[in-house]
């Protein structure tokens, strides 16, 4: 017969490998995605002196900045610091949705500059670009979710020094999030 403790670990392994199993697939797809876009590179049509907008820069250290207060919010729930714990969760949530107003901002530059994934001014390369970032941004969505549900649990106390699985596993995707996005940035910037 399994002990309360043993219970508790054993859950909270499967919960990780099963986080863990979907962020290899998630990775597997973007892989799949870039090299799709590394294939098409050699089109004719394929923009070569096309910037990336100047959003998606800030957008960068933006998400930089929410790993660092996700891991600052699991310190202090490890530390069993409750106010500390709130304001860098609730910093990062401010943080994630400041990422997504960058990103639409983006998306807004390349309109201005009449650069559209689709129609008789489309370009592949816009395409590309498009289908990435929206794709990272839909597993923000997911990513934006869990924080709130964390945020909610926090609130209604069910984390302590003792039991914080659910800020642990928020963090692991929220850094999932963020390396996936430092990797798309850094070979959209550097692939042309």
């Amino acid at each position: 017969m399994m002990t309360p403790e043993e219970h508790k670990a054993r859950t909270a392994r499967s919960y990780k490998l099963l986080l863990i199993f979907a962020m290899i697939s998630m990775t597997m797809m973007f892989a799949g995605l870039t090299s799709a876009l590394v294939v098409s590179k050699s089109r004719p049509d394929w923009l070569t002196n096309f910037q990336l907008p100047s959003s998606f820069t800030y957008s960068l250290f933006t998400i930089l900045l929410c790993s660092v207060t996700f891991h600052l919010a699991k310190r202090a729930i490890k530390n069993d610091d409750r106010k500390r714990t709130t304001t860098f969760l609730l910093t990062t949530l401010l943080l994630g949705l400041t990422f997504v107003f960058f990103q639409l901002q983006g998306f807004s530059q390349l309109f201005e500059s009449h650069l559209y994934p689709v129609g008789g001014s489309g370009s592949i390369t816009i395409s590309f670009l498009y289908v990435l970032v929206y794709l990272h941004l839909a597993h923000l969505s997911g990513g934006v979710i869990s924080l709130l549900i964390i945020i909610y649990n926090h609130f209604k106390q069910k984390y302590n020094a003792s039991q914080f699985l659910g800020i642990e596993l928020g963090a692991m995707y929220w850094h999932f999030l963020d390396f996936l996005w430092v990797y798309l940035f850094l070979f959209l910037y550097f692939f042309k």
